[in-house]
């Protein structure tokens, strides 16, 4: 893409999963697309995500004999989440998720599978679809194939530095500014802002997500919060602002996630103290947050049956191979391997135990114990909680468009993912579902793009 100073349809800001898929939108309704990235590379948080977006009545899952409809995953959304700032969009996302699983798949070249070897959070049935690898970096490829089948200009290292407005407050564009693109003025009669969140900023996560600010970021290191000072500086609504995605167990010191089918199968955490302090399965997100308060170590625990399952997952075979997880032949063992007290971590497993096989009520209200009791060998790591990224944002209308405080839409201004108000509800991260950021992400680009060129082709 050219330096000088442009002139296009649409221009989309940031080229993660939201941006990439609104270029294509935009670009096949007609519109004539422009794409500007910040960073090096395409991809931002989809990129190192697991790739998995639901699709509620795919031809996927009905090929797998899975029954599952929109109005099942709405409620399955809404019952997580509970009451929050955009559930209009939840619904319009679960009635469009198995349109875009397919769309992805037919029209872009998305390789996609269901998956239905282990259990999602938030979901009744089987209905998140991914790359075979199960990673993110694969969609994005894909995605950016199809940018590049279609002749989309997409500029990389080309930060936006500021929106541009008309005397009447509408956006016309944004300037450009970087060390290698040097500045210039993209003049656009649409404008979708695919910036992702502010997770990566954390004076913004200490304000608005205080319960796990102090914690690790771990997501994409672009998600520097621009959507939030642009949309204060055009007037914006904002919404679900509290709300992020974090993960209980980042394996410490290595830094890789580990797969929580090892806690979904009947996995435990303990505290420096030896004992539980929650109920795990609340999910790897809900749980982000009393992981980060605990004081000292906490440690993940499972047995060699769990250990089995979770090792069909190519991601956690990485982690056996590099030592991220150690086995015990005994709870002594482990006690001595991890520095915990053994009397307490006996007692902590054998109460758990008798919990799982039914002889007494789990203290911290556990029900789903899967695989438990958990037996000898035991298999054992040190984790740590971190951010993945915030769902707190831009308030929008269904299709994208960004409110203004008054309720009105901010003319000729667009956006999605984690820029904007997401589903995941009002507060913390007990509110997150499997593969909610990647439907919000990929499902609202998809939206706003259309939109953006349906709005052009109506002049």
């Amino acid at each position: 893409m050219s330096t000088s100073d442009l002139d296009t349809d649409v221009l989309v800001v940031g080229a993660g999963g939201c941006g990439l898929a609104a270029a294509v939108a935009a670009h096949d309704a007609g519109a004539q697309v422009a794409v500007v990235e910040k960073r090096e590379t395409p991809g931002g948080n989809t990129a190192i995500s697991t790739g998995s977006i639901p699709g509620a009545g795919t031809r996927f899952q009905r090929a797998a004999g899975i029954e599952d409809s929109a109005e099942l995953f709405h409620a399955d959304l809404m019952a997580l989440s509970g009451p929050h700032d955009a559930e209009a969009l939840t619904r319009r996302l679960a009635e469009c998720s198995a349109a875009l699983v397919e769309w992805l798949a037919d029209d872009l070249g998305v390789t996609l599978d269901i998956i239905t070897d282990y259990k999602h959070v938030g979901h009744s049935v089987p209905r998140l679809h991914a790359p075979a690898s199960r990673k993110g970096a694969d969609l994005t490829r894909d995605l950016v194939a199809a940018v590049e089948r279609r002749g989309i200009p997409l500029a990389v290292a080309s930060p936006v530095t500021s929106l541009e407005t008309d005397a009447s407050g509408a956006v016309v564009g944004a300037v450009v500014d970087g060390g290698r693109s040097g500045s210039y003025r993209v003049s656009a009669r649409k404008t979708v802002i695919a910036v992702n969140g502010f997770g990566n900023d954390r004076a913004l996560v200490a304000r608005y997500c205080p319960e796990i600010a102090g914690a690790s970021y771990v997501g994409a290191l672009g998600s520097e919060g621009e959507a939030i000072r642009w949309g204060e500086a055009l007037g914006s609504r904002f919404g679900n602002m509290a709300s992020y995605q974090g993960y209980a167990s980042i394996i410490h010191p290595h830094g890789e996630l580990l797969s929580w089918t090892t806690i979904e199968k009947g996995g435990i955490f303990v505290n420096a103290r030896g004992e539980r302090f929650g109920d795990e399965v609340i999910g790897y997100s809900g749980f982000a947050g009393p992981v980060n308060r605990q004081e000292g170590p906490v440690h993940a625990i499972f047995d060699q049956r769990i250990r089995d399952v979770a090792a069909r997952e190519p991601w956690f075979r990485e982690v056996l191979d590099y030592g991220g997880a150690r086995r015990a032949a005994t709870v002594e063992e482990m006690a001595a391997a991890t520095g915990l007290p053994v009397d307490a971590l006996a007692a902590t497993i054998a109460s758990y135990n008798r919990a799982a096989a039914g002889a007494e009520r789990d203290p911290h209200g556990r029900k789903d114990f899967a695989m438990a009791p958990l037996e000898a060998p035991f298999w054992h790591t040190e984790v740590q909680a971190a951010l993945l990224s915030t769902q707190g944002g831009l308030a929008i209308e269904t299709d994208g468009r960004v409110l203004s405080r008054d309720g009105g839409p901010i003319r000729n201004l667009f956006a999605g993912g984690g820029a904007v108000a997401g589903i995941a509800g009002r507060q913390g991260g007990v509110g997150y579902a499997s593969g909610s950021g990647l439907l919000h992400a990929i499902g609202l680009g998809r939206l706003a793009g259309l939109a953006a060129a349906g709005e052009l082709a109506t002049r």
